[in-house]
């Protein structure tokens, strides 16, 4: 059994489509009469109250048509993202654990060099500080050393690549970036929080004042159909 039809199988999941989507005739009938309503309203001239009225009428119309499109785009798309959403949770009991195990794995090789890399500093240090108390007490005495000059034995490095038969990994650099103090960050890399700014100017309907933020007025026509 292949990979595709165990896991399939085992997950219930059905690789069939939910629905077919509408027929060709239709789409076609569709657009040609949404191309139709296009036309008539670029070409449509608005002089009198009149105008306004036939061109309401024609909003109501555009605005029952796009809802029963939206209606019928749900109807077919939502058993699709059901689906979906069941055969993504599937695999993500397999893959949850991986992520997690490949995580596991890259810290405690890090922490490994890491580790390796702090105790070879630290018998470097060590080995600094013997030779300059060795040249201090020669100085004193004379020439005499007796502080014992053995080198320490230092941890091997680590190295830059680890080839197996099956892969190999290397450590590489992956810089990144934390704020320290906000008032000091460049202008040119600051960003405006549109999702707190945007409700609190339409609530204050005009009356809010910003520094820095020209609020103003951009009238849109609201259509409601009977």
């Amino acid at each position: 059994m292949s990979e595709e039809n165990l896991i399939g199988t085992e997950a219930g999941i059905s690789t069939s489509i939910v629905q077919q989507p509408l027929p060709e005739i239709t789409i076609a009938s569709l657009r040609e009469q949404a191309l139709g309503l296009l036309q008539y309203a670029s070409e449509r001239i608005i002089r009198t109250i009149d105008d306004t009225k036939s061109a309401t009428e024609d909003l109501s119309i555009i605005a029952k048509s796009k809802k029963w499109l939206e209606d019928k785009r749900k109807e077919y798309v939502t058993p699709l993202n059901n689906q979906a959403k069941v055969i993504n949770d599937t695999f993500k009991l397999v893959s949850d654990p991986l992520n997690q195990a490949d995580k596991i794995t890259r810290d405690k090789i890090l922490a490994f060099r890491e580790e390796q890399e702090r105790k070879r500093r630290e018998v470097e240090a060590i080995e600094a500080e013997k030779l300059a108390l060795a040249r201090r007490e020669a100085e004193l005495k004379d020439g005499e050393i007796t502080i014992d000059l053995t080198p320490i034995e230092k941890p091997d490095a680590v190295p830059d690549r680890i080839i197996t038969d099956i892969g190999t990994s290397n450590q590489r650099d992956n810089w990144k970036w934390q704020v320290t103090d906000l008032s000091q960050v460049p202008r040119e890399y600051l960003m405006i929080n549109a999702g707190m700014v945007t409700p609190i100017v339409k609530a204050s309907k005009g009356k809010l004042t910003i520094p820095g933020i020209r609020i103003y007025n951009e009238p849109i026509i609201a259509v409601n159909t009977k």
